[in-house]
């Protein structure tokens, strides 16, 4: 269960982090409500599950992953490029994400 409260709180930031440039420096009120809320939601849930998985796991996973995500996000979206080596750190991100999620000290 720790891992879909993680899981939400990720998708959370990424739904808040991709809202700031709609926001324009929060003089949108939509935009911002939706960066405002977002934001409330990942760290209510990032501390949910540190009942379960240790600190530097949690953040690692929701950091990586989240920087993956908005990268794709940036890239679909708004247009922004990816070269080679930018799709291969969102790779070695990912497995880093699995190596925490199933290594010894990171499966809870």
């Amino acid at each position: 269960m720790h891992w879909l409260y993680l899981s939400v709180a990720i998708l959370s930031e990424v739904i808040a982090s991709s809202s700031l440039p709609a926001a324009q420096g929060f003089t949108k009120p939509l935009p911002t409500l939706i960066v405002v809320v977002g934001y409330v939601a990942a760290f209510y849930f990032l501390s949910l599950t540190l009942e379960a998985i240790p600190l530097g796991v949690a953040y690692a996973v929701w950091s990586g992953v989240g920087v993956a995500l908005i990268s794709l996000f940036g890239w679909v979206f708004y247009r922004q490029s990816l070269g080679a080596m930018e799709i291969f750190a969102i790779v070695l991100i990912a497995a880093g994400v699995v190596i925490l999620k199933f290594g010894k000290s990171g499966a809870a």
